[in-house]
């Protein structure tokens, strides 16, 4: 038999009463320590001469529950399928900068990649899963509410603290959710939860992706097939940062800040001008020409094919050495600089390129303090400017049809005879 006791038990452990042919036996006392669960067993019997042959075993169960919950999360972690190091990815550099870049500061507003099929994109993309930072949210909280920032707290959450409640917080990674293109708009924005509305008889609001995505990576791969209505919400949302829902009765609203990452391939199609301009940066990637390094790509990925596990012990250290280097980055950046002279410049190319609106001259400055940081730099230097400049505005150009040029090429144009 086993008998649970009370978290605030200090009580002594009584004695059964037994036939009336035996002699009640007396147990030990034993004192508990309040805030645990502990639990009472049994087990033996009487020997000869009426002499007890009874045991107590006391165990404390919270320390039970912890290791089991050890276990089973290291269980889960060996049984998720193996990702590709992003530090094992040979080539592509810009696109792997530009994803750094937005891991560093997320504010850069996230990364859309155009390129060839089989250039490593989606590979790239969710390789940055093992790079990304934790961060603190509120525990057990759907929407990843940070504690200290008002604009990424839920409601619930807000009302708690305005209670003076206090919250329990947590270190948790950095979220990656992945959109995929046959999502229905209720799944992606959140709907009723119909399981409570049948069994407890109440409204209640189901989150969808945008609520799991909140402060971390939105990856949407082929984005230039994704609906025209699914667009629209990931417009709303990446412009106001909320998630607005109102259906069967519920009007709900919670924040939905999100890096929105994108991936597609330009001969199935152009994205709309709205949704491209929503995207930060811009990468280009091309289809390796170079024989030895093609040769070395297959390689390594049949590599990793035969054995996952040991190719990415193999690049352990690199991908270490990469994580620390992006923490460091993301300590240092609120205290990077770009001289006033710098700016100006960088408004003059965006004015002469024609560029609409603002949101080019703002990620640029955004990008080059990153790309300092993450080279352990206080200080912006021309240089930055120039590595980062044509992934800011190449996609903000106005499409000429008679243009042969690649954009790309008339930002660095245009950048070297403004800052010469």
């Amino acid at each position: 038999m086993a008998t649970v006791l009370g978290t605030s038990s200090t009580s002594i452990l009584s004695s059964r009463s037994l036939s009336s042919s035996t002699t009640k036996p007396s147990l030990p006392s034993l004192t508990f320590t309040p805030g645990k669960i502990y639990v009472r067993k049994f087990y033996g019997g009487y020997g000869k001469r009426g002499r007890s042959q009874f045991h107590v075993a006391v165990t404390n169960v919270a320390t039970d529950i912890n290791s089991v919950e050890q276990t089973q999360k290291l269980a889960v972690k060996d049984s998720q399928r193996p990702v590709y190091p992003f530090a094992a990815i040979v080539g592509q550099d810009e696109m792997k900068l530009c994803l750094l870049l937005n891991v560093i500061d997320p504010k850069i507003g996230g990364v859309m990649i155009m390129g060839d099929r089989g250039t490593g994109k989606s590979t790239t993309v969710r390789s940055l899963v093992d790079l990304l930072p934790e961060i603190k949210v509120v525990a057990a909280d759907p929407y990843n509410s940070d504690p200290e920032d008002p604009e990424s707290m839920g409601i619930e959450v807000r009302e708690s603290i305005m209670k003076g409640e206090k919250l329990t917080v947590v270190m948790t990674k950095i979220n990656m959710v992945d959109l995929p293109l046959g999502a229905t708009e209720d799944r992606v924005c959140g709907t009723i939860d119909i399981e409570k509305a049948l069994t407890e008889g109440v409204k209640a609001f189901e989150p969808g992706l945008l609520a799991k995505a909140n402060r971390g990576i939105l990856y949407v791969d082929e984005v230039n097939l994704l609906d025209d209505h699914l667009v629209d919400v990931l417009l709303d949302s990446a412009a106001s940062g909320w998630n607005t829902v109102e259906r069967e009765g519920i009007s709900m609203s919670h924040p939905a800040r999100f890096i929105l990452i994108g991936s597609g391939n330009p001969e199935e199609g152009e994205l709309r001008p709205q949704l491209l301009d929503r995207f930060g940066m811009h990468a280009q990637v091309g289809t390796v020409r170079d024989a030895e390094l093609r040769v070395k790509i297959v390689e390594e990925r049949a590599r990793f094919d035969r054995n996952p596990k040991e190719f990415r012990k193999s690049y352990k250290e690199e991908q270490e050495k990469l994580q620390q280097q992006i923490s460091s980055a993301r300590s240092i950046l609120s205290f990077v600089q770009i001289d006033h002279d710098l700016k100006v410049k960088i408004s003059k190319v965006c004015a002469e390129l024609n560029v609409d609106g603002l949101r080019g001259d703002i990620v640029t400055n955004r990008a080059a303090k990153a790309l300092a940081a993450l080279k352990g730099r206080d200080k912006v230097t021309a240089e930055d400017i120039a590595t980062v400049i044509p992934n800011c505005l190449r996609h903000r150009l106005r499409k000429d049809p008679l243009e042969s040029i690649d954009s790309g090429l008339l930002v660095n144009e245009k950048f070297y005879e403004v800052f010469s």
